[in-house]
């Protein structure tokens, strides 16, 4: 009779940097390769390349800041009035509903067809991973003529995506989109998205 793997999980406090216990993180991962990483958080744009080919699932409260650098300081009221980022962001917000990981990208659109320029590769390669560690990704989309609102799951963003991949269009029309996921504003300014992500969950049952 064979005897089985032990099932390896490594465990960390956070990954946000590449220090003497990231590196330790990183040695132990090429020991046992298949091992999940769980940590409560989680920074890409300040972590080694490869790291993104790993497994790493983080915690129910985890929010990637986008790091800035300041340019002009008004030293009175201690506001920073001039910045540039230091890196490409990964996505607008990421956290949890409910105890559901979520993350999400808010888009404006002028036209009639939203061009897919302007989603970024490593954004859809995060949601992707994101999605793949049972979180939910998805687009928030505004139609600034038509004043819409349109919620849309990584799963269509992700059919779109390899259409144009393949040679296909490169934008999204907008007879295009689900009917039942258009969004109308409450009280003419809240966006209702929680409620999107409700019915997104329930679409996948």
């Amino acid at each position: 009779m064979s005897k089985k793997e032990p099932k390896v999980a490594i465990v960390h406090d956070w990954l946000v940097g590449y220090a003497g216990g990231d590196r330790v993180v990183d040695a132990m991962k090429r020991v046992f390769p298949d091992a999940v990483i769980y940590t409560l958080v989680y920074d890409p744009n300040n972590m080694p390349e490869h790291f993104k080919s790993y497994d790493i699932r983080t915690s129910w409260f985890q929010k990637v800041p986008t790091p800035i650098t300041p340019v002009r300081i008004d030293k009175e009221r201690r506001h920073i009035t001039l910045a540039y980022f230091d890196k490409v962001s990964t996505v607008d917000y990421i956290g949890a509903v409910q105890g559901i990981p979520i993350c999400f990208d808010a888009k404006e659109c002028a036209a009639d067809t939203f061009p897919l320029q302007n989603v970024h590769e490593h954004q859809v390669s995060f949601m992707e991973k994101y999605e793949k560690q049972q979180g939910i990704s998805f687009l928030i989309i505004y139609y600034s003529q038509k004043e819409t609102l349109y919620y849309m799951r990584f799963e269509e963003l992700l059919k779109f995506w390899k259409r144009a991949q393949s040679g296909g269009r490169k934008s999204i029309r907008f007879e295009e989109l689900s009917p039942e996921y258009f969004m109308a504003l409450k009280n003419h300014c809240f966006v209702p998205y929680l409620d999107y992500i409700q019915k997104d969950l329930d679409d996948r049952d």
